[in-house]
């Protein structure tokens, strides 16, 4: 595969995912194997060339010849471009270079609620700054996703639990969003987004374990008990990570148990009304 050589890409090694693709690009050949650094321990040499802040919202490809730097999803088409000709076009075709952009946006201005990073004295002092759209499309995308899972998997409990309406599930998920911003805004006004964030990607990520069980139901007859118990164990872990997130984002115990205590309560008002 074609090597993109003289350039150096700087990427976030708080960022899990981050370091899997730009450790990719290296292992496979895509950029020499000292292409890519993390931008936290920035060479000297290229400094002068790039925009810190952008580098830290935005992944920077640094020519290091010209010292020309592009950022972001630009980065990632030069280098995709370069060992895959086939797809050039395809990132220079305006929309969809447009819809990448967006795409590459809402992950990497999130990607400290999806995997959070505990800012200590010893942390980058430059950090990725906020944007409260993106943040709101995330939380409403997880929101949607979540209690789109949830709906379908409330039908595997009908044996022990009602239904519901059809939206049910939007709305409990929706409501514990509001009831969260409360608690956290009331507790810790200045973290109040990025709980939200925290929050919602554990909701979003407890709903993705719960397709395996919607997977198999498709092929076996199994009690609802079994659903029940399957549920119990994703919201446990759930419950862990939740915990583990506050302590990251020191938040203490509160959010954690306002977080079980409303569903809780939700759970009451289902079986008893």
């Amino acid at each position: 595969m074609k090597s993109l050589k003289n350039h150096l890409i700087l990427f976030d090694a708080d960022c899990p995912m981050c370091r899997l693709y730009t450790k990719g690009f290296t292992k496979v050949g895509m950029l020499d194997p000292t292409g890519a650094q993390p931008y936290q321990n920035m060479p000297q040499n290229v400094c002068p060339y790039v925009d810190q802040q952008r580098a830290v919202n935005e992944i920077a490809l640094v020519d290091t010849d010209t010292g020309h730097v592009t950022y972001g999803i630009h980065s990632l088409f030069k280098v995709l471009a370069n060992s895959i000709p086939v797809f050039a076009p395809l990132f220079s075709f305006k929309p969809f270079v447009w819809m990448m952009t967006k795409v590459y946006a809402f992950i990497s201005y999130n990607r400290k609620v999806i995997i959070p990073a505990e800012i200590t004295a010893d942390s980058y002092a430059i950090q990725p700054t906020f944007k409260l759209k993106y943040r709101i499309a995330y939380l409403f995308f997880t929101w949607f996703m979540a209690s789109f899972i949830l709906t379908y998997y409330a039908g595997l409990l009908k044996e022990l639990m009602p239904i519901g309406g059809a939206y049910r599930e939007y709305f409990i998920c929706g409501g514990q969003i509001v009831f969260q911003a409360i608690v956290v805004s009331i507790i810790a006004w200045d973290k109040k987004w990025e709980y939200l964030g925290n929050m919602m990607t554990i909701s979003f990520a407890g709903s993705l374990l719960l397709l395996p069980a919607l997977l198999m139901a498709k092929f076996l007859v199994l009690p609802a008990l079994f659903y029940t118990t399957y549920f119990m164990g994703v919201a446990g872990l759930m419950f862990l990570e939740h915990f583990r997130r506050m302590g990251i984002l020191k938040l203490g115990y509160i959010p954690t148990l306002t977080w079980v205590l409303y569903r809780i309560i939700v759970l009451l008002l289902i079986l008893f009304i």
